[in-house]
């Protein structure tokens, strides 16, 4: 797998996911919304560890910086 993502992408979704873990456990977020968020902020971690998404290969989309090499 190629990295697709850039520490600010990877940044952000694991402070959402921490934001929406700390709403689920401390019950303001509850039932199949909750669950279906907490599935989601889980993905969002784990994305975030491998520097990966695969919702960005069908757009070709990459928030990771690209090297240039000098000619």
């Amino acid at each position: 797998m190629k990295k697709n993502m850039g520490s600010i992408d990877r940044l952000v979704r694991i402070i959402v996911a921490a934001v929406v873990a700390l709403l689920y456990f401390n019950e303001v977020i509850s039932g199949t919304l909750g669950l279906v968020l907490l599935v989601l902020a889980v993905v969002f971690v784990v994305t975030s560890l491998i520097s990966f998404c695969p919702l960005y290969l069908p757009f070709g989309l990459s928030t990771c910086k690209v090297k240039q090499n000098e000619e």
